[in-house]
């Protein structure tokens, strides 16, 4: 018995450490950088010149300040390398958290950011342990595809003021902001800022047609914030930045501000879960560095964001453009994206004097031309012209992206994806009254075959009940399950309300072909118990009817069913 107690902790911890070890960096990360790592440097240093405007203009854009998201892409980006479940994903500030960030600076202040990553991170930690990543999958193409339009709209609309060279407003509507911003623009400022972004973007698109990987916003900001220097040009500019990376230290803690932002803190986890694993899932679908972890990249994700608040900056996700850049740069292994925050580390040390001196309204041109190019247009015309139903989704997730809520739209868009596929499948159902086949016999007339199609589930089961209840003149039905591949309870009962209720008027009820797998639902739902005898259950239908013909053929010599024994009288 010693033993046996003595077993039971060891037993406990292997089967601890048998669960979380595939949740863990290993040597297995590594097998094929001595193949890569050439690659993996120059991808890891093309990806972080790329990323250097970008972390500062959504760290600017969030209202965190530019420091918190260059903090952000440097701690984020290397932790999440190292921990996370993707390869070759590169991970930082993006615009979508940029947008959730943004109402919680109005309402909190920016301090309140650092700790809204920790217990972001800490709840999308949770998520991995448990092992919830594969759930991403459930997100429809079109709800996707509708919620990263309205994302690239936001940020759009987001940099507008920059753009015009007003203040940029925190707590309101992306579109509000932007109108309101325009109105009050000023002369002679807006020329210069506007100019600012019109070269910012002009750049940008020349730069790749003249080769692939030139790193058309690295490039155009240097040389934006080159003549704006030159000619003195009266647009704001970056201003101050540390020359090193803050302690790592716990935010104060708050019981109460806690209390207040926790719904913040839900919102930005499923967001990063969301965004990470959906970046992470395309990206193995254009590369060959193999398959993701969902489960290991949340794990990352989480203590990604925990490593960024204790550091004093935001919520990180993956980015599937700076992802999307490493493939291109050649990269194929962790090095590559570790090397990227290393980069940025440097600059961290060497170059903020430099990068204190960018303009603006040059960080807002970069993220103007990012936001038009999240969405192709090639996958917008596919999603319109798939289906009416699809559209609607990605219209309806979009919009109501823009107007309200990123996660309200993500649900609403799921539930109404839901409810499409839900009418389709109701369609595909249906119920058939059939010809008995083979030689005629009299009793024909006074039986009536039923053949259920598709799914039994709720969403058809009044329809069943209705179908089927309306016959009459008949002495048997005959309800023909084989065909039925989807059954849920709702269904199932209705099974036992139709043999009830047809037993009742003292029509005999046969079951025939009931699934394996749907038997034991039916049978706790009541149905077969609801037969008047339990061998009124076939799995064969010429059996079925010739037991229908007999049973017709008997009470025909008994009289009418009015002067028949009622139902349970041991006919079968």
């Amino acid at each position: 018995m010693n033993v046996v107690n003595a077993m039971r902790p060891a037993n406990a911890v292997a089967s601890v450490r048998s669960y979380l070890m595939p949740l863990l960096p290993g040597r297995r990360d590594y097998r094929r950088l001595p193949h890569t790592w050439r690659g993996d440097l120059l991808a890891g240093v093309t990806v972080g010149i790329v990323a250097l405007p970008l972390a500062l203009a959504f760290g600017i854009s969030s209202g965190a300040g530019a420091e918190a998201g260059l903090v952000t892409a440097v701690v984020a980006g290397i932790v999440a390398a190292v921990f996370g479940g993707s390869h070759i994903q590169v991970s930082g500030p993006t615009g979508a958290m940029v947008v959730v960030l943004g109402p919680i600076v109005a309402t909190h202040g920016a301090g309140a950011i650092a700790l809204v990553s920790i217990m972001a991170g800490i709840l999308v930690l949770l998520l991995g342990v448990l092992k919830l990543g594969r759930t991403v999958s459930y997100i429809p193409w079109p709800v996707i595809e509708g919620f990263t339009l309205g994302i690239a709209v936001i940020i759009f609309l987001q940099q507008v003021p920059a753009a015009v060279g007003v203040p940029s407003p925190h707590g309101e509507n992306a579109v509000v902001a932007a109108i309101k911003s325009i109105g009050q623009a000023s002369t002679p400022e807006v020329f210069w800022t506007i100019g600012a972004v019109l070269l910012i973007a002009l750049i940008m698109v020349g730069a790749p047609r003249l080769h692939p990987k030139l790193p058309g916003s690295m490039i155009a900001i240097v040389i934006v914030t080159v003549a704006a220097t030159l000619v003195h040009a009266p647009i704001a500019r970056i201003g101050t930045l540390p020359d090193s990376l803050p302690a790592p230290s716990m935010p104060p803690v708050d019981p109460v501000l806690v209390m207040n932002l926790s719904g913040a803190a839900l919102t930005v986890a499923a967001l990063a879960a969301i965004e990470s694993l959906l970046s992470a899932r395309v990206a193995a679908s254009i590369s060959d560095t193999g398959p993701y972890d969902a489960d290991r990249e949340l794990v990352g994700q989480g203590l990604a964001s925990v490593a960024a608040g204790l550091f004093g900056g935001m919520p990180a996700t993956g980015a599937i453009a700076r992802t999307a850049v490493n493939l291109k740069s050649g990269g194929r292994s962790r090095l590559a994206a570790v090397t990227h925050g290393l980069v940025l580390l440097a600059v961290v040390y060497v170059g903020t004097g430099v990068v204190s001196q960018i303009p603006l309204s040059a960080l807002a041109g970069v993220l103007m031309v990012t936001a038009t190019r999240m969405v192709p247009g090639e996958a917008v015309r596919s999603v319109l012209s798939s289906s009416r139903s699809g559209a609607a989704t990605f219209v309806l997730t979009a919009v109501i992206t823009v107007s309200f809520d990123l996660i309200v739209a993500v649900g609403i868009g799921i539930g109404v994806a839901a409810l499409f596929a839900l009418r389709t499948l109701a369609r595909s159902s249906g119920v058939h009254r059939e010809e008995i086949a083979g030689p005629a016999d009299p009793a024909d007339a006074r039986i009536a075959v039923f053949r259920l199609d598709g799914a039994l589930f709720f969403g058809v089961a009044e329809r069943l009940l209705d179908r089927v209840l309306a016959i009459d003149h008949v002495e048997v039905v005959i309800l023909r399950l084989s065909q039925i591949q989807i059954m849920d309870a709702t269904g199932a009962r209705v099974i036992g309300d139709v043999v009830r209720t047809l037993e009742r008027r003292g029509i005999t009820v046969l079951l025939k072909g009931v699934r394996p797998q749907h038997l034991t639902l039916v049978s706790r739902t009541g149905a077969l118990e609801a037969l008047a005898h339990e061998k009124h259950l076939y799995d064969d239908l010429p059996a079925a009817v010739e037991h229908a013909r007999v049973h017709v053929h008997r009470a025909a010599r008994h009289g009418p069913p009015s002067s028949r024994p009622q139902v349970g009288n041991g006919l079968v």
